[in-house]
């Protein structure tokens, strides 16, 4: 169980504490309507406890919820989500190494379109270029999620900025807080990155098989480890207040299905128009460039439909960034 996925009777059991959260729920009737034995219940309390879900024990009575978990449990998440097709099969994980790990091969088993990996904790959690990605147990969302669009292998990079549009929004609309996004796929609030997209694939040249979008966002760390402090943060941290992640979760994919639908609709062009409008590295900024082994200052000019990022040289000349890092020059 430590890294394998969530045993569904354990979703039965979270869903069961929290449909009768003001009562005690007596453990013959918790075993029965699971379908495991006394102990096993037993052994699944200390498990949900572990991961800090506060269920008090009544002797010879049974199990009484303390308040409603923050786990991001499919019992608890697919309710929220309606006819989303991003969402309907969530695969949950105590534990894994990488969620997108376990969706690459979930994809490459045939898993359908909108299936979502999530994990309460990451050992492997990366980011962009090889980089490790923080993921603090039971603090944070880390899921990846399964598309499988209609699209050539260079849609790709629009799948990135859709990714950050859809956490934009969600995180703006359950928090409240100012995020920002920084090109292509970084969250930032108040200068400090949030979370982080990482977006790989199985195609051929002229299609594409999947699309993995991995997602890690910093929701309930309350501090970040030495090496990070000065540039990451979580939206706990900024907020002051601890978050729901589930609420969080729920909200993230029904916007990545709306985004999704976007981009099948109107096309790319659409997707970068709502990027634009929801980062102010779009146009104007001044920045530096790293891109290989070739480092220098330019400013932002807009967004093209493919993703690519607009930018102008201190000499005047434009042109189009495909790739690379850039930062805000002060």
């Amino acid at each position: 169980m430590a890294s394998g996925t969530t045993d569904r009777k354990i979703d039965k059991l979270i869903y069961l504490l929290v449909k009768n959260a003001t009562v005690i729920v007596p453990g013959p009737k918790i075993a029965s309507e699971i379908g495991v034995t006394r102990s096993t219940v037993w052994m699944y309390i200390e498990k949900l406890r572990a991961l800090g879900v506060e269920i008090k024990g009544h002797t010879a009575s049974g199990y009484q919820l303390q308040k409603l978990p923050d786990i991001l449990a499919p019992s608890l998440i697919r309710p929220e989500l309606g006819e989303n097709q991003i969402g309907h099969r969530i695969v949950h994980y105590f534990r894994t190494d990488s969620t997108n790990n376990v969706a690459l091969e979930l994809a490459a088993q045939g898993a359908e379109h909108g299936t979502v990996v999530v994990a309460e904790e990451q050992t492997a959690g990366r980011g962009r270029l090889g980089r490790d990605w923080y993921s603090e147990k039971s603090s944070g969302i880390y899921a990846s999620i399964i598309l499988r669009p209609p699209l050539a292998p260079a849609a790709a990079s629009v799948l990135t900025l859709l990714a950050g549009v859809a956490v934009h929004q969600a995180v703006r609309s359950t928090t409240g807080l100012p995020v920002d996004i920084r090109w292509p796929n970084d969250l930032l609030i108040n200068g400090k990155k949030v979370c982080v997209i990482l977006t790989e694939m199985s195609a051929e040249l002229d299609r594409l098989h999947a699309v993995v979008l991995g997602i890690g966002l910093n929701v309930n760390h309350r501090e970040m480890p030495a090496n990070l402090k000065q540039i990451a943060t979580s939206l706990r941290m900024e907020g002051r207040k601890i978050y729901s992640r589930a609420q969080i979760l729920a909200a993230l994919l029904k916007e990545l299905e709306k985004k999704y639908r976007l981009l099948l609709d109107a096309g790319s062009a659409a997707i970068a128009q709502a990027w634009a409008a929801a980062s102010s590295y779009a146009e104007g900024k001044r920045i530096r460039v790293l891109s290989g082994s070739d480092e220098f200052a330019a400013t932002t000019a807009g967004l093209e439909p493919n993703g690519a990022l607009r930018i102008r040289r201190e000499d005047g000349r434009e042109e189009s960034l495909v790739s690379g890092e850039i930062t805000e020059v002060k």
